[in-house]
C-alpha cells in the first residue's frame, strides 16, 4: 500500500542547472547542437519530476521545444525547471533555457523553452501516483492552466490520429500505405 503524500508546491521541486558549452557540442554552423540543449533541458525536467514525485520518473514525451536563439560555444547555459501540472502519475515540467557569454557577465538571453511530460514509475516500471500540485502564485496558476490546454491538445491529437488509423486499417491492403 502506498502512503498518501500531501500536495506539493511548484517551488518544492523548482531547480536551476548550469554548464559551460564547448566545441565538442558544436554543430556544422559552429553553434551548440540543438540535441545538446534538449538533453540538458530533459535532465533538468527529470530532476524536477523526481523531486516532485519522490522517486523515479521517466520522460514520456517532449511536448514542445522552441529554439529562440542560437547557443554559442563558450556560453554559460542555464536551465530553470518547475512542475506546471500533475495528473495521477504524469507531470508536465516546463524548462526555460538562458545563456550568458562566459566573458560578458549580465548579458542574459532567453534562448529556448520546452515542455516535457514525465511519468513517475515504481520498481516494476509501472506508473505510480504523484502528489497533487498546489500553485502558490498567479504565475503558477497561469502555468497550470496553459499545461491543461497543452494536455487537452495532446489527447485530442491522439484521438484524431487513432480514428484515422482505424479507418485506414479497414481499407483493402492494396490501398494502404506503410506507416
Amino acid at each position: 500500500m502506498s502512503e498518501i503524500v500531501a500536495a506539493r508546491t511548484p517551488s518544492y521541486s523548482r531547480i536551476e542547472l548550469a554548464t559551460l558549452t564547448s566545441r565538442a557540442q558544436a554543430n556544422l554552423l559552429g553553434n551548440i547542437h540543438g540535441g545538446e540543449v534538449v538533453k540538458l533541458a530533459d535532465s533538468t525536467a527529470g530532476v524536477v519530476a523526481q523531486r516532485h514525485s519522490g522517486g523515479p520518473a521517466v520522460t514520456a514525451a517532449l511536448d514542445e521545444m522552441a529554439f529562440l536563439e542560437p547557443v554559442r560555444v563558450g556560453d554559460i547555459i542555464r536551465t530553470f525547471g518547475q512542475v506546471n501540472w500533475v495528473g495521477r502519475s504524469s507531470m508536465e515540467i516546463g524548462v526555460r533555457i538562458e545563456t550568458e557569454p562566459w566573458d560578458a557577465a549580465g548579458e542574459v538571453l532567453h534562448v529556448g523553452s520546452a515542455y516535457f511530460v514525465f511519468v513517475a514509475v515504481d520498481a516494476a516500471g509501472r506508473g505510480r501516483p504523484v502528489p497533487a500540485l498546489e500553485p502558490e502564485t498567479a504565475e503558477d496558476r497561469r502555468r497550470m492552466h496553459e499545461a491543461e490546454v497543452r494536455r487537452a491538445h495532446r489527447l485530442a491529437r491522439r484521438q484524431e490520429i487513432d480514428a484515422i488509423r482505424a479507418r485506414s486499417s479497414a481499407l483493402p491492403p492494396s490501398e494502404r500505405r506503410p506507416r
